[in-house]
């Protein structure tokens, strides 16, 4: 018999529904430039946090990533107020910031003694040069100074204000098995009266899980409402499937190797890592391991002075090794590395010949948490 899953991170994010008018507008995290890489948008104090901070209050949001190129690009960033269903809303640009709504990046380095040439960006908002004036979800877009409708890529974060107290449930006593494959949220909130006078219709729940988009849930009516207090719960769609813990791997080391990683080769003009090779894990008991809920960081072990701009870039090969063909078609290497590019870059492609589904990644050195969820 199969002993309990791991119970994974949720993030829950309660926001007032506002209806959209316009048609759809494409507000996913995207990867548009192909050079763009190691993108991270997380709080300042916090590299594994979820990017949420609060209105009217100190905190700060850190955007980093790199640009795979000879020569340095000025580029600059701009934000879109969007409403709970990450739709541009009907604010006007001076109703959610102050100031401008743009500001350039000026804070970036050269990669030094490395194989790979890029330039590292780094900028912390909000700033002096924009402040938030509005809570909600917003998408961010970095793009060059002198062209600015061709963004290099667009990340969301939100803005919240603490209206509401939520407290959260997770069990693996779930509506459809009991300590087996699943876990279960429920939330309840409670609101100060009359601050919010119908939560059938004012209130959205987006259930996120270790802040994964592609199975993520949004519930816009709760089960039961009683005077102040709002509850989600016994909803099939909150019943999550629990998992194993996140793999992990690290290349901090070129002239060794590092974790979870059998082979490490030079081929002009990049080195090369190959990571053991993994075996599905759905029919085996829990195992647990210290991760960190599938992020990433970045860190050379031989960089004297600073990773971000001293670590490497290697082509990273990853491998699976079912015991046979997997039932449920295209299988994706996920984490919070693979956020923003397209589907075609992480897909794991099939091997007739190995019996293996392989997928090859140009990452920078560091520590990695992946997973491969199937549909």
């Amino acid at each position: 018999m199969r002993l309990s899953q791991t119970i994974a991170a949720v993030w829950i994010a309660l926001a007032f529904a506002i209806p959209a008018f316009s048609q759809p507008t494409d507000t996913e995290v995207r990867i548009f430039n192909s050079n763009v890489r190691s993108l991270k948008i997380a709080p300042v104090d916090n590299a594994y946090g979820v990017p949420i901070i609060k209105l009217n209050s100190d905190e700060q949001l850190n955007v980093n990533f790199d640009v795979l190129t000879y020569d340095a690009h000025y580029l600059r960033y701009s934000i879109r107020h969007c409403n709970a269903d990450w739709q541009p809303s009907q604010l006007l640009e001076h109703e959610y910031v102050s100031g401008f709504n743009q500001a350039d990046i000026t804070d970036f380095i050269q990669s030094e003694g490395t194989m790979a040439h890029y330039f590292h960006y780094d900028f912390t908002f909000p700033n002096e040069e924009m402040q938030i004036l509005k809570s909600g979800n917003y998408l961010l877009s970095v793009y060059e100074q002198d062209d600015p409708e061709t963004v290099l890529f667009q990340t969301r974060f939100s803005v919240c204000e603490q209206m509401v107290d939520v407290a959260v449930g997770i069990t693996t006593r779930t509506d459809v098995d009991y300590n087996d494959a699943h876990q279960q949220v429920s939330i309840e909130l409670v609101h100060k009266q009359g601050a919010i006078r119908n939560p059938y219709e004012e209130l959205t729940a987006v259930v996120s899980q270790n802040s994964r988009t592609d199975n993520a849930v949004t519930i816009t009516r709760p089960m039961m409402v009683a005077g102040n207090h709002v509850v989600y719960d016994h909803n099939p769609a909150l019943i999550f499937n629990a998992g194993n813990e996140y793999r992990r791997m690290e290349t901090v080391n070129v002239n060794s190797l590092n974790m979870n990683v059998g082979k490490i080769d030079f081929f002009e003009p990049y080195y090369h890592a190959s990571v053991n090779v993994d075996q599905p894990r759905a029919q085996s008991q829990y195992l647990y391991d210290q991760t960190q809920f599938g992020r990433f960081t970045i860190r050379n072990a031989e960089a004297p002075t600073g990773s971000d701009y001293q670590a490497d870039y290697i082509v990273t090969h990853f491998t699976l090794e079912p015991s046979e063909l997997l039932p449920k078609g295209k299988i994706y290497l996920q984490g919070e590395f693979t956020q923003g590019l397209p589907p075609s870059a992480t897909l794991m492609h099939y091997d007739v010949q190995s019996g293996t589904y392989t997928c090859n990644m140009l990452l920078k050195q560091g520590h990695y948490n992946y997973q491969y969820p199937q549909p």
